[in-house]
C-alpha cells in the first residue's frame, strides 16, 4: 500500500536523514517563543521529566506520517487528534485561551516544525536545490491538512514561509516557561533514563542541542536569549551526524528506518517497509 509521501519524494530525503532530530530540537526552541503554543507544552507535556519518550512520539508520529501506508498515517492522526481536545486551558503570559486543536496555533507548530526540518538538513546532511527545498515545502501542505489545517492557509515555498513567519513575528515573546525550555535544549537532561545510558547519550544530547540553537534565525536570538554564533557559525556536520545517529539507535527512533542515505540503510529500510513493521506511538 502506498503512503502520502512516495519514496522519491523529497520529504523522505529530508525527514528521513539523521539530521531530523536536530531539526525537532530547535522546532522546539522556536515553538516556545509563541505563548498559546508554549502554553499548551508547559502544561500538557512531560518532555523535561521524559524528553525520550517525547521524542519517540514526535518521532514515531512524524515518520509514520511520512513513510508509512496511508491507514497507518491516518491512524496516527486520528490518535493525536483526540489527545489535542484535551490540551487546552489558559496562557498565563497572555491571559488567553489556548487550544492544541486551534487551527492558527496548528499552523506555527506545523511551520516550525518542517522548517526546522529543512534548516537541520540544509546544516547538517547536504545541499540542496532551491527547487527541491520549494518541493519539500509544498509536500508537506499534505502533513498539515491531515491534521487539519486548511490547505489554502499553509505556506508552501521558501518565500510564502518568510512572509508567514514574518507575519507571525508580532505574537512572539519570551516567559519562564520558554526560558525553561530553551534551556533544556541547549543543556537538556535526561533523568529517565539509567545512568549508564544517561552519561552514554548525554554528550550526544548536548552536540544535537549546540547543532539546534546554531539554527535560531539571528533575528529571534535576542528574544530568545541566545548569544550570536559568532565566527564558528554551525557545529561540525561529521559530528553532529554522529550524535544524531547515537540518540536514534539507543532510543530506537523510527527516523532511520526508511533513511535512504547510505546503501545500508537503505537495503534494511526496504526490508523493513517490506514486512510492515509497527511504527513507534
Amino acid at each position: 500500500m502506498s503512503g502520502y509521501f512516495e519514496r522519491s519524494s523529497v520529504s523522505w530525503r529530508v525527514i528521513g536523514h539523521p539530521a531530523a532530530l536536530v531539526g525537532g530540537l530547535r522546532a522546539l526552541l522556536l515553538q516556545a517563543l509563541h505563548p498559546l503554543a508554549m502554553a499548551g507544552v508547559a502544561q500538557h507535556s512531560r518532555y523535561i521529566e521524559d524528553p525520550m519518550g517525547r521524542l519517540q512520539r514526535t518521532a514515531g508520529y512524524v515518520s509514520t506520517i511520512t513513510f508509512g501506508t496511508r491507514a497507518e498515517a491516518d491512524a496516527a492522526v486520528a490518535k493525536v487528534r483526540a489527545v489535542h481536545r484535551y490540551v487546552n486551558g489558559i496562557d498565563p503570559v497572555t491571559g488567553r485561551r489556548y487550544s492544541a486543536s486551534d487551527p492558527d496555533t496548528m499552523l506555527w507548530v506545523h511551520c516550525v516544525e518542517v522548517h526546522s526540518f529543512l534548516a537541520a538538513y540544509r546544516a547538517y546532511a547536504r545541499p540542496i536545490s532551491a527547487a527541491d527545498q520549494d518541493l519539500y515545502l509544498a509536500e508537506q501542505v499534505t502533513a498539515a491538512e491531515l491534521i487539519g489545517i486548511p490547505r489554502r492557509r499553509v505556506p508552501a515555498s521558501v518565500a510564502e514561509y518568510r512572509d508567514y513567519f514574518a507575519s507571525v513575528r508580532g505574537e512572539l515573546c519570551t516567559s519562564p516557561e520558554a526560558e525553561s525550555a530553551i534551556a533544556f535544549v541547549r543543556r537538556p537532561a535526561l533523568p529517565s533514563l539509567p545512568a549508564p545510558v544517561r552519561i552514554l547519550l548525554q554528550p550526544s544530547f548536548l552536540v544535537m542541542g549546540e547543532a539546534a540553537t546554531a539554527l535560531v534565525p539571528r533575528s529571534l536570538r535576542p528574544l530568545a536569549g541566545l548569544p550570536d554564533p559568532g565566527l564558528l557559525g554551525v557545529p561540525n556536520r561529521v559530528g553532529v551526524a554522529a550524535a544524531a545517529n547515537a540518540v536514534a539507535m539507543a532510543s530506537e527512533i523510527p527516523f532511520l528506518r526508511y533513511a535512504v542515505e547510505t546503501p545500508i540503510v537503505r537495503t534494511l529500510g526496504i526490508k523493513r517497509r517490506s514486512k510492515r513493521a509497527p511504527m513507534a506511538a
